[in-house]
Parts: C-alpha cells; structure tokens; sequence
C-alpha cells in the first residue's frame, strides 16, 4: 500500500475533525486540501470517503454530548408518551432540536450531491472559476459572523430558545449545503445575530448539526457495504476509510471541547481572520495557477 496515501487519509480526518466543528467550513477543507497539495486519489477525493470522515465526526459528537443526547430522547419518549410538552426545559429542547433539523434534512436529501457535483465533477480536477467560488463564499460567512460578534447582545441561553429561533437557526444550518458555508459557522453566526451566548450558540448548532451528520452518516456506511460487496472498495480502500474516520473521531472530540471552553471568554475573530486569510490564498494560488 502506498504510505503517502495512508498519510493523506489521517490528514483529511483530521481536516475533517477540526473543521466540521470549528467555523470555518468541512465541506470546503475537503475539497481545498487536496487540490492545493495536488493530491490526486479518486478514493480520498470521493464523496463516499468524505462521508466516511462525517462518521467519524458523528461518533465525536455522540460521544461528547452523549448525556445530553440521552436526556432529550427521554424527554422527547415522555412528552410523546404523555402527549404534554409543559414547561419541562429538556422536553422544550429537544422537540426544538427536531424541528431545526427539518431544513437542513430536506435541503441535504434534495440538494447535496448535486451542489457537490456543480463545485467538483466526479474524477475531475477543481475548476478556477469553482475554487474562486468557494473562497468567495469563505470570505463572506466571514464578514457575516464579524458583523454577528458585533451586533450580538450574548445574553440568552439554551432554555431561551423559541420555536422562530430554532427555525431560523435550522435553514441557516440548510445553506452549509454550498461549499465554504460551513455548517458550525452558519449556525453560530445565526445564533449570535439571535442574541445567543456564544458557548450556548455553538452548542444547539452541535447538537441540532448532530441529526444531519448521523443522516450523512448512515448514508456513508450503506455506500461502503455496498461498494464493499460489489467489489470497487478493495481491502486497501477499507484501511483507508477505517484510518480517516479514527483521525476524524478522535480530533473531532478534542475540538468539540476546545471551541466550547474557548467560545466562554473569547470572540469568533480567530475564525473570521483565518477565513478572510485562507480565501486570499486561495483566490492568489487560483490565479498563478491559471
């Protein structure tokens, strides 16, 4: 097995573990990476590998906020067994983490492969015009989250979450369907334009982010079972998937942690100033290249 290739998966977990949580876009990471190193693999640049990545990332997820998870599904079973919602908090929660997760669900069925087909043909190299794209849309969700840590009044917590707030939080999480949106970023930004805390804000965008990577997951491990059966996936491949979704699982989980303690005492600038910076590198590197 070619060792440069065992070393490219472990980097796109990784990629995909810091990405996906950190607000600065997986989708458009993943596709970046690669091109920007010239790295050439139709496996690990396929969107069954990448899909793999996103397992790895729901078992960060599931893993972290396992007891939180649990305390809402119980919540949910009871108000479902009970037929009230009442003024039980988690019972709140958790029917509000069902209904934000309704647009970017839909969108994702509808949307996602042909939106990943528009930005990257399948076994062809990124075009200019779709790299320049993506940096475009980098450097804007930037300035809309410089722009939401600036208006955000950051005083209201998960038990203040309503129904429009959800909402509106939900189809912000349906744009990270475009490269360089990010699906973290859009949520954050969304719930600091809400007047959400910012530790509280990149929480519900986990938790609520949490059902459309299991979706994408779940997806995932259909396409390697069946590519498996049919004989495309070989042994090699296998390794491959199994050595990107360990990195993804565990820096994922380490970066869940990380941007909630970080978000307690500290702004979003970091991210912003790293988006504005990767889309001018990017857009220079596009152009030299032709």
């Amino acid at each position: 097995m070619d060792f440069s290739l065992l070393l490219q998966a472990i980097a796109l977990g990784i990629v995909q573990g810091l990405t996906e949580f950190l607000p600065i876009s997986s989708s458009a990471h993943l596709l970046l990476v690669p091109w920007l190193l010239n790295w050439e693999s139709e496996l690990l640049n396929s969107l069954t590998f990448n899909m793999a990545l996103h397992v790895g990332t729901l078992v960060s997820v599931l893993t972290y906020f396992a007891n939180d998870l649990l305390r809402y599904i119980r919540a949910g079973i009871a108000s479902i067994r009970e037929r009230k919602i009442g003024n039980d908090p988690d019972r709140r929660l958790a029917w509000l983490l069902v209904l934000g997760a309704i647009p970017g669900g839909v969108v994702g069925v509808l949307a996602e492969s042909k939106v990943e087909e528009i930005f990257h043909a399948p076994n062809e190299p990124l075009a200019q015009w779709a790299v320049i794209a993506v940096a475009v849309i980098i450097a804007l969700l930037g300035a809309l989250l410089f722009i939401a840590e600036r208006a955000a009044k950051h005083v209201r917590g998960l038990s203040e979450i309503n129904v429009r707030d959800a909402l509106i939080i939900g189809f912000a999480q349906a744009a990270a369907v475009f490269p360089g949106v990010s699906r973290s970023g859009a949520t954050l930004t969304a719930g600091l334009f809400l007047g959400l805390k910012r530790d509280d804000a990149a929480r519900f965008s986990f938790l609520l982010g949490a059902s459309i990577i299991a979706g994408a997951g779940i997806k995932s491990m259909y396409d390697v079972v069946t590519d498996t059966a049919s004989g495309a996936l070989t042994s090699e491949g296998l390794v491959l998937y199994a050595l990107g979704f360990l990195a993804s699982a565990l820096t994922g989980f380490f970066t869940i942690r990380f941007l909630l303690r970080y978000l307690r005492t500290n702004s979003t600038d970091l991210f912003v100033y790293y988006r504005w910076a990767l889309a001018a590198l990017i857009i220079i590197v596009a152009v030299l290249r032709g």
